[in-house]
């Protein structure tokens, strides 16, 4: 199995895949620039080349790339649609040149609009940011752009997966990209699926399935949920401190549906070894055969 975290690249690009490596993680994902600005610049070379070597040498694959939190591809024309645009051209460039498996996006938010146009506007956004790819980084691209569920607060898209698989109808054929899913465990319990109980996780499975289709879904953010069912509050836990807690975890990491998937960690580090206990847990829960006796902490 497949399971790791989201590691840093400050100070260089390869710095995450070392520290994937010393936690033990088998895949990652990276922010292929700050995620809190606007500008960006295009990774080193030689910095590339490190990181490639890194992942052959430690098995470390997939590598996945989320997009910056600034983009907003929902929105309606404006300063922050155009610059949305061109920063998610950047994240589809980056990703090219990193060499990432998967490039994970927010659908983004519809304020002021409907839910029909905030979908229309996604599929066009993207398919835009395609097109004005460097022809030479396009041509051959292996890499795939994943639309992730959201805990669905106020204007915000993908709290229903229908809405995503609507995004991924319309831009389709417009895109030379596969256009798949990434499914995060909080985000899921927060905008309703009671994934803590074997009944819940039943229902996410069968709705996930149905709407999504499993073999779409490469990826599965990994995160305890800090606030409650229902919630539409994004705020994520340590594995067993939240609402899913450990038992809901274990029943999570060993569905015979999901196993093959790639399971990342993006649980806040507290306090110092929080991101090495987070590793080791979902892999003790991966080694249970069979349900055991483990202590769920709730908020």
């Amino acid at each position: 199995m497949r399971i790791g975290i989201h590691t840093s690249t400050a100070g260089a690009l390869e710095n995450a895949a070392i520290k994937a490596a010393e936690l033990g993680a088998n895949t990652f994902q990276i922010f292929s620039s700050s995620p809190r600005m606007w500008r960006a610049r295009q990774p080193d070379p030689v910095q590339i080349s490190r990181l490639k070597a890194h992942r052959e040498k430690h098995d470390l694959k997939p590598l996945v790339i989320h997009d910056s939190y600034l983009i907003n591809l929902a929105a309606p024309p404006s300063v922050v649609r155009e610059s949305s645009i061109d920063a998610f051209r950047g994240e589809i460039e980056r990703a090219l040149l990193i060499g990432a498996d998967y490039l994970v996006a927010h659908p983004g938010n519809y304020k002021g609009l409907t839910v029909e146009q905030g979908i229309l506007n996604v599929a066009e956004a993207m398919a835009l940011a395609w097109r004005a790819v460097d022809p030479a980084l396009a041509s051959g691209a292996k890499l795939s752009i994943l639309l992730e569920n959201t805990a669905g607060a106020g204007a915000q898209l993908g709290g229903a997966l229908e809405e995503l698989a609507t995004i991924r109808q319309i831009v389709s054929p417009y895109i030379d990209l596969p256009i798949g899913y990434c499914i995060d465990t909080c985000h899921c319990y927060v905008s309703g699926f009671d994934i803590a109980e074997e009944s819940g996780l039943k229902t996410l499975i069968e709705q996930a399935g149905e709407t999504l289709g499993w073999e779409n879904v490469p990826v599965i953010h990994t995160n305890d949920a800090k606030m409650k069912l229902a919630s539409h509050c994004d705020r994520h836990a340590n594995i067993g401190e939240g609402y899913i807690g450990l038992e809901g975890f274990r029943r999570i990491l060993n569905h015979p549906v999901l196993r093959d998937k790639a399971f990342i960690l993006e649980t806040p580090v507290d306090k110092p070894g929080d991101d090495l206990r987070n590793v080791r847990a979902l892999q003790q829960l991966v080694a249970q055969k069979r349900p055991g006796r483990l202590r769920t902490k709730t908020c």
